[in-house]
């Protein structure tokens, strides 16, 4: 796995630096895993009304509080996406279906995803990976599981670019290229950076017009 993302010829150049992974994130050996259908089923019987959460690897993640910090990164997110791409190809919060080994027990809901086309029969299915061109979290303290658990999902999905703006850390972990399960190519570009998805190579965007 290569740590560094090159500017298309279109793009300014950018301050890439190494990624520092961590270690593996790991559960406990005796949790309890909720499947996809028990989690839809939790919703349709209401219990889980009033609450915001995703389902990722078996785990229920609580997604309601946002503050402030969070709130004005959805907004410059909001805008800048919906400018790039249309406001009809850009899904904030709603959930994406993961590949077959992983649906059993993820629906997650990612901050934002670029579908292709905005087809008709969404209103009866969500996407799938191979149907996005871009997935973006936002992460403050939800940084462990958007840098270790959401990579090997979304990459063994098909997405082929994930963002993720940490906003702890004043940057933007950019993930290409997936190949057998995982990002090949994963980068960091520091606030004072510019960058643009591969599917839109000429809409470049500074990292610190979009961190709160």
């Amino acid at each position: 796995m290569t740590a560094a993302i090159l500017p298309s010829k279109s793009m300014p150049v950018m301050p890439v630096q190494p990624l520092q992974t961590g270690p593996r994130f790991r559960h406990p050996d005796n949790r309890k895993r909720f499947t996809q259908t028990e989690f839809v089923r939790m919703m349709e019987l209401g219990l889980l009304d009033g609450q915001r959460l995703e389902l990722v690897d078996g785990d229920l993640i609580d997604k309601m509080g946002q503050n402030p910090p969070h709130a004005t990164a959805i907004q410059r997110l909001t805008r800048w996406l919906a400018k790039t791409f249309g406001l009809d190809l850009v899904r904030a919060q709603l959930p994406i279906q993961v590949a077959g080994t992983d649906r059993e027990f993820t629906l997650p809901e990612p901050d934002f995803a670029v579908v292709r086309e905005d087809k008709a029969d969404y209103a009866n299915r969500h996407p799938s990976g191979t149907e996005l061109l871009l997935v973006v979290e936002i992460a403050d303290s939800s940084i462990q599981i958007d840098r270790t658990v959401k990579p090997s999902l979304y990459a063994r999905a098909g997405i082929p670019e994930y963002w993720v703006l940490d906003i702890p850390g004043q940057r933007m972990i950019v993930h290409r290229h997936p190949a057998q399960g995982e990002y090949t190519d994963i980068g960091v570009v520091d606030a004072m950076g510019s960058m643009a998805p591969e599917s839109m190579p000429t809409q470049t965007v500074s990292v610190q017009s979009l961190l709160p």
